[in-house]
């Protein structure tokens, strides 16, 4: 199911841990905002803490984190604790990085959708996130 014209989708693109090289998220984030998607970029070294309070605040349908460190193992999972922990289950976690083939069914049983590697099409990762975003809940 997909968001409807006049809602659009909102993504919170975070580059978590230590890791410096910003490049592909912010060709990510452009290429999502050209897509006609709302697009929050959180910036460098962010803690797990700061990326949930961040898509909290934002009220974000997806959060994209890129990750080229090897620190995914550690990441993702406080991520999606601290999701649960603040009742985020309807928001999409997709990944992007240099992720082993043999870390990928971990990462999908701790909740990540999608693994993006580099080379992957932006038209891919638009097109996963159109196709798979949750319409939002409406609230009383």
């Amino acid at each position: 199911m997909t968001n409807t014209d006049s809602q659009k989708i909102r993504v919170l693109v975070a580059k978590p841990g230590l890791d410096g090289h910003d490049r592909g998220a912010k060709v990510i984030a452009r290429a999502l905002r050209d897509a006609g998607m709302e697009v929050i970029y959180t910036g460098l070294r962010q803690t797990p803490e700061m990326i949930v309070n961040a898509a909290l605040q934002e009220d974000v349908d997806v959060i994209g984190l890129s990750i080229l460190s090897g620190a995914h193992n550690a990441i993702i999972p406080r991520v999606m604790d601290l999701m649960r922990q603040q009742k985020m289950e309807d928001v999409m976690v997709v990944l992007g990085g240099t992720i082993p083939a043999q870390d990928l069914d971990q990462l999908s049983k701790a909740g990540v959708a999608a693994v993006f590697g580099p080379g992957t099409p932006m038209q891919d990762i638009i097109q996963f996130i159109r196709t798979n975003v949750k319409p939002r809940s409406v609230t009383a």
